[in-house]
C-alpha cells in the first residue's frame, strides 16, 4: 500500500496518479484518507498531552499529601482517572480509524511512475525496441489448436470430459516439450542468471495475497478453497509471485544478501472471471497453466536498474528459443493495479498476425513491501546501526510455458503440418529435432 503520510502530505500527486491510471473515481477515497489522517492526528495529539499531564500529576499527588493537602491530592487523582478514561477511548478509536484506515488504502493502486507514457488501453503501450523478424511462408499458418489438434499432442475434448472448459491435456511430444520449456528455463535463469531455485506452496493464507496485492481487490479472480486451511482461509495461487515475494514477509534482511533472486516454477491457478474472446479457445488463457516466475528483493537505490535486468533475463528466453518478439512500455491505463512501472514482453503470433504478451515484468517500489513489513537494514551510519528501510519487489513471467508452446507451433510449423523443435531444446527433447503428425 502507499505510505499514509505521503498520501495524506501530497493528495493531489496521488489523485494526479489516479487519473492517469484511469481510476478517477477513487479520487474521493484520498480526500476521505486525508480527512482520517487529520482526525488521527488530532487524537494523538490529545493523548500525548493527556499522557504527560497524568504523568506531572502522579508525581505532584504524592507531594500534595505529604504537605497535608490531600483535598487537592484527591481532585488531581480524580483529573488522572478522567485522563485514563479518555486516553481508553481515544486508543479504542485509534484502533477502529487505523483498521479503517487500512481496509480503505488498500483499494488505493500502487503510485505510478512520473515518466509513465499516458494512455488507457493496450494500443497505447509505447513500443521499446523489438527483436527478429517474423518469417514469411507461403501457406496459411492455421492456429495452434489446430496445429497441435493434427499432430496429436494437444486434447482439449478429453480435458473437457476431464474439468470442462479452459483445460487441456497435453500428449507425447507436447507434454515434453512442456516439460522441456520448464527445465530449459530453471537451468538458463540459476545458471547463466545467478538466480536461486525455489519451490513453494501452491495454496497460499489470505494475508499472503493481501501481501502482494491480489487481495482485497481481486478475490473473483482466485480460486478458493472451501475450507480454512490450518485455521485460515486459503486459494490456489495465481502466479509463484505470491508465495516466493513473501518468503521474507516481516523480516529484516541484511543489506550484503541483497539483490535476492529466486526463479520458482509453478502451475497458476485462476478463474479468468469476466474474459471472453478469442483467447478462451485453445491454451492462451487457461484456469490452471505453468509458469517460471522471476522474483527479485532490491535496495530501492538499485531497484530501476535490476528491473531492466530483469526485462533483459526474460527477452533471454525468447531469443535462445529465436521467437521474435517486442517490448513495450505500459501506459498509465495499462499498469496493474500493484505496478509503478511495467514493462510487456510480446511474442509474434502469426496465426493472429499479432504480437501477443507472454510475460509482464514490474516494478512494484515499496508497495508489496510495506504490506508485508519486508525490510532490509542500510549500511551503518557514523559506526550506529540504521533504521531498517523498506526494500522494493520486482518480478517477471520467465517465461509462461503454455503461451510459449503456442508461439512455438506457429512460428516453426511447416507446409506439411510438422514443427520444428527449437535448436535450444533438443537436448530437452532427447535429441527430438521436429514434431511430426501421425502416420495414417
Amino acid at each position: 500500500m502507499l505510505d499514509p503520510h505521503f498520501l495524506v502530505e501530497n493528495p493531489e500527486r496521488v489523485k494526479d496518479s489516479l487519473r492517469r491510471r484511469f481510476n478517477e473515481d477513487l479520487c474521493p477515497l484520498v480526500d476521505t484518507l486525508v480527512e482520517l489522517g487529520a482526525t488521527r492526528s488530532t487524537l494523538l495529539t490529545e493523548r500525548d498531552t493527556l499522557r504527560a499531564d497524568r504523568n506531572r500529576w502522579s508525581k505532584e499527588i504524592g507531594g500534595l499529601y505529604k504537605e497535608g493537602r490531600g483535598e487537592e491530592a484527591e481532585q488531581l487523582k480524580s483529573q488522572v482517572q478522567a485522563g485514563n478514561v479518555r486516553i481508553q477511548s481515544i486508543e479504542a478509536t485509534l484502533d477502529e480509524l487505523e483498521t479503517r484506515r487500512s481496509d480503505l488504502s488498500m483499494q488505493i493502486p500502487n503510485l505510478i511512475d512520473e515518466d509513465t507514457p499516458a494512455g488507457q488501453t493496450e494500443e497505447e503501450n509505447v513500443l521499446v525496441r523489438d527483436w527478429g523478424t517474423p518469417r514469411e511462408v507461403d501457406f496459411e499458418i492455421e492456429a495452434h489448436v489446430e496445429i497441435g489438434t493434427k499432430l496429436g499432442i494437444l486434447d482439449l475434448e478429453r480435458a473437457a470430459k476431464l474439468t470442462g472448459a479452459r483445460f487441456a491435456v497435453l500428449m507425447g511430444a507436447g507434454a515434453r516439450l512442456e516439460r522441456a520449456l520448464i527445465n530449459f528455463y530453471l537451468n538458463l535463469h540459476t545458471g547463466e542468471h545467478g538466480y536461486t531455485e525455489v519451490m513453494v506452496p501452491y495454496m497460499v493464507h489470505r494475508r499472503i495475497l493481501e501481501g502482494t496485492g491480489q487481495l482485497p481487490k481481486f478475490e473473483d479472480d482466485l480460486f478458493k478453497m472451501s475450507e480454512p486451511v490450518n485455521g485460515s482461509d486459503t486459494f490456489l495461487i495465481p502466479t509463484a509471485e505470491v508465495p516466493v515475494t513473501n518468503l521474507h514477509r516481516e523480516e529484516i534482511l541484511e543489506l550484503d544478501t541483497l539483490p535476492k533472486q529466486y526463479a520458482c516454477f509453478t502451475p497458476c491457478f485462476r478463474s479468468e472471471a469476466g474474459s471472453a474472446g478469442r483467447d478462451v479457445r485453445g491454451i492462451i488463457r487457461q484456469h490452471q497453466f505453468h509458469k517460471v516466475e522471476l522474483v527479485w528483493i532490491s535496495t530501492p537505490d538499485q531497484s530501476a536498474d535490476n528491473h531492466e535486468r530483469l526485462v533483459g533475463h526474460a527477452e533471454r528466453c525468447l531469443q535462445l528459443l529465436e521467437l521474435p518478439y517486442r517490448v513495450v512500455r505500459h501506459c498509465g491505463g495499462e499498469l496493474s493495479f500493484n505496478a509503478r512501472r511495467c514493462y510487456d514482453l510480446e511474442v509474434w503470433m502469426p496465426s493472429q498476425e499479432c504480437y501477443r504478451e507472454i510475460s509482464s515484468v514490474s516494478h512494484f517500489g515499496d508497495y508489496q513491501a510495506r504490506r508485508m513489513a519486508l525490510r532490509y537494514r542500510p549500511e551503518p551510519v557514523n559506526g550506529k546501526k540504521s533504521k531498517a528501510r523498506l526494500a522494493h519487489t520486482l518480478n517477471g513471467s520467465g517465461l509462461a510455458v503454455g503461451r510459449a508452446i503456442v508461439a512455438i507451433l506457429e512460428n516453426n510449423v511447416q507446409e506439411d503440418g510438422s514443427v520444428l523443435i527449437p535448436k535450444v531444446l533438443i537436448p530437452y527433447m532427447g535429441g527430438l529435432e521436429v514434431i511430426r503428425p501421425p502416420a495414417n
